[in-house]
């Protein structure tokens, strides 16, 4: 019984034709992604700066205390202490809100540049004869042929249809992709 179920499987294996494509290299490489990602890292930056400059104050202002503190009474230098401590839990609580924000933004930026890229893998694995496509490290892929690629098809599709002017972009892989 299992020889016939095998031999009877043999013929539609046979037809199977198998794809990969590395999102995430795709997404460094199309003019969107690279747009978006710059813009979320200028504005990561600009964030975080300004959390540096509140941090360098506050630890300014504890240097002041800790030089101070001798002439001021036991009532006002736990007071500053305290004002001190609010200050540093307010810089920690807007550091982890800042992370947390940016990884929504981040989430909903490529989230559309993803949404762009699925309709371009059914075309390319259409076009290809592709029965499935693997999502390079989402899928556990650990070897494929480099022929099986398809990212390279990916990325120069959609930055044909979906141009951004006044980006550079990288210089196109020779990795062996389908073709």
């Amino acid at each position: 019984m299992f020889f016939s179920v095998v031999l009877l499987a043999l013929p539609a294996l046979a037809e199977l034709k198998l794809g990969y494509v590395d999102l995430q290299r795709a997404l460094g490489e199309v003019g969107e992604g690279i747009v978006a990602k710059n813009r979320l890292k200028t504005e990561i930056d600009t964030r975080k700066a300004e959390l540096e400059r509140e941090n360098k104050k506050l630890r300014e202002d504890s240097m002041v205390l800790d030089r101070q503190s001798s002439a001021m009474s036991e009532e006002v230098r736990v007071q500053k202490m305290k004002e001190l401590q609010q200050r540093l839990m307010s810089i920690s609580e807007k550091g982890q809100k800042l992370q947390m924000e940016f990884v929504d933004k981040e989430r909903v930026e490529l989230k559309k540049i993803f949404d762009r890229m699925d309709p371009i893998v059914a075309s390319i694995a259409q076009r290809e004869g592709l029965s499935v496509v693997f999502e390079k490290s989402d899928s556990g892929l650990v070897y494929a042929l480099p022929s099986m690629d398809v990212t390279d098809e990916l990325v120069r599709t959609y930055n044909e249809k979906h141009p951004v002017k006044g980006v550079k972009l990288p210089a196109p892989r020779a990795n062996g992709g389908t073709k």
